[in-house]
C-alpha cells in the first residue's frame, strides 16, 4: 500500500504536489480552528444556512454569470458544456466548497469559453467574462444587505443575511486577486501588454502556490478589504 502511494506521489508534477500539500495544510488548520474554537460560527445555525446558500446559490450564480456573459458575446461553449445553468451540481467543486466551509472563501468549477468565438475585442471580452463572476457576488451582497435593512436588523434572518453578504464580499475580493486560476488573473492578463508575457508565464507556473501563500500566510489581504467594503455598504444603506 505504501509503495503504491509512494509511486503515485512520484508521478505527480511539482505543481500538483504543491497543491496537495497546501490544501492538506489548509484543511489541518481549518480542523484545528473548528475543534479549538468553541461556540463560534461553526455552531451558529445562521452561518451554516448562509454557507449552504453560498454553495447552492451564490457559486452557481457566479459561474452562470461567466457563462451568460460569454454566450451573450457570441461563444456557445458554456451552453454546449452544460454550464449555462443555475444547477449547483453542474458548478460545484469539492475542494473549493470545502474551503468555503473552512475559511469562508473558495471556488467552483471554472467555466470554459473560447475567445475566438466572441463578437468583440478579445481583451475586452476576457475582462467582461472574468469580471462577471465577482460582480455577481457583489450584487448578491448588496441585495442581501438591502433585505437586511428592510426586513429588520436583528434576529435569525438578519444574522443569516449579514453572513450571506459577508461571504459574498469575501468571494468578490478573493476572486479579484490577480493570481491564476482566479478571475483577477484573467483581467490582469488582458491588460498586460504583449511584451511582458513572462509575467503571465510566471504566474501561470506558480499561481497555485502563490494563492495558498495568500490564504495561509496573508489572509488579511482578503479579509481586510472585505471588512472595508462591508462597512461601506452598510453605511451607504444607513445601517
Amino acid at each position: 500500500m505504501l509503495d503504491t502511494l509512494r509511486y503515485r506521489w512520484n508521478t505527480l508534477t511539482q505543481g500538483q504536489k504543491i497543491f496537495i500539500g497546501g490544501f492538506g495544510a489548509l484543511v489541518l488548520i481549518g480542523l484545528l480552528t473548528i475543534l479549538g474554537s468553541g461556540n463560534t460560527r461553526y455552531t451558529n445555525p445562521a452561518w451554516l444556512l448562509a454557507t449552504a446558500a453560498i454553495l447552492l446559490l451564490a457559486l452557481p450564480v457566479h459561474e452562470f454569470a461567466h457563462a451568460f456573459t460569454a454566450v451573450q458575446l457570441g461563444d456557445p461553449t458554456p451552453r454546449l458544456q452544460g454550464r449555462y445553468t443555475l444547477n449547483p451540481l453542474r458548478h460545484l467543486d469539492p475542494i473549493g466548497a470545502l474551503l468555503i466551509v473552512l475559511v469562508g472563501f473558495g471556488w467552483a468549477k471554472p467555466v470554459q469559453w473560447n475567445p475566438r468565438n466572441i463578437d468583440i475585442d478579445r481583451r475586452w471580452g476576457a475582462i467582461l467574462v472574468a469580471a462577471a463572476g465577482p460582480a455577481s457576488n457583489l450584487a448578491l451582497a448588496v441585495l442581501s444587505l438591502l433585505l437586511w435593512r428592510l426586513l429588520g436588523e436583528t434576529g435569525f434572518l438578519a444574522a443569516f443575511l449579514l453572513f450571506f453578504a459577508n461571504i459574498n464580499i469575501l468571494l468578490f475580493v478573493f476572486n479579484l486577486i490577480p493570481i491564476p486560476p482566479l478571475d483577477g488573473s484573467h483581467i490582469l492578463f488582458a491588460l498586460l501588454p504583449n511584451n511582458v508575457q513572462q509575467v503571465q508565464f510566471f504566474l501561470m507556473q506558480y499561481g497555485m502556490l502563490l494563492m495558498f501563500v495568500v490564504i495561509l500566510l496573508a489572509p488579511g489581504l482578503i479579509t481586510g478589504p472585505t471588512t472595508l467594503i462591508m462597512s461601506w455598504l452598510m453605511g451607504l444603506l444607513g445601517g
